[in-house]
């Protein structure tokens, strides 16, 4: 079985320009995997790549599916989900991904969905209006329960970040710009998942665009019956 970064209760860092690009099993489709524990059926977290005019074959979400565009347009037949989109498909949902003339990238997490979190949500968080000013730039709630809180955070140049006093740690992945999570360099891209005792303020001298999950590595959904 595939374990990478498999131990939720430590410290991972990984900057993904370093790692190769994985065949999926559906050609014109490739993965980097940040975290995995599992082989095809797994609970992972990982940047998906799909090549101009690709498809990937209709599946079920048995854990949920949670998604960021980052560059071109996904599509499936519930809509285009163009660069600055977040989505996510509850536990399961269906779908069949296409992706047309631009090809897209994604960050993609799967089996990390709780079967009561039921909502379907889809953000253009480029041009939200929901965006909440703060002393370090501005925020931008995903979507919060009592198993995770998902958020958005623009910290501007020269400014901070210190995440609240709550359980379950974090994780934290920079779409773009660069920044530090204590001595830990973070660049567009990286990927960086810390527990409870491991959440540093996060700064950046030339400003940055994180996404962050928190609360749920305390209390992380059943792991797939084939990764068991």
């Amino acid at each position: 079985m595939t374990r990478i970064n498999a131990d939720i209760t430590t410290f991972a860092h990984v900057d993904s320009s370093t790692i190769p690009w994985v065949d999926s099993p559906v050609a014109g489709v490739e993965r980097k995997r940040l975290e995995r524990i599992g082989e095809e059926v797994a609970r992972v977290t990982s940047l998906v790549r799909y090549a101009p005019n690709s498809n990937f074959t209709p599946h079920t979400h048995g854990g949920g599916e949670e998604f960021l565009v980052l560059e071109g347009v996904f599509g499936d037949e519930h809509g285009d989900y163009p660069a600055g989109t977040y989505v996510r498909n509850p536990v399961g949902s269906s779908h069949t991904p296409r992706v047309e003339e631009q090809g897209c990238l994604i960050l993609v997490k799967l089996w990390w969905m709780h079967p009561e979190d039921q909502e379907r949500v889809v953000i253009d968080f480029e041009n939200s209006d929901a965006w909440q000013e703060t002393a370090h730039g501005a925020t931008l709630p995903l979507f919060e329960s009592e198993f995770e809180h998902v958020e958005l955070h623009r910290i501007e140049p020269g400014c901070s970040w210190t995440p609240e006093e709550t359980t379950g740690g974090d994780e934290v992945f920079i779409i773009s710009g660069e920044a530090r999570s204590g001595d830990t360099p973070l660049a567009a891209h990286h990927w960086v998942r810390r527990p409870g005792d491991r959440r540093a303020k996060i700064t950046s001298d030339s400003g940055a665009l994180i996404y962050v999950k928190s609360g749920h590595l305390d209390t992380p959904p059943a792991l797939p019956e084939e990764a068991r």
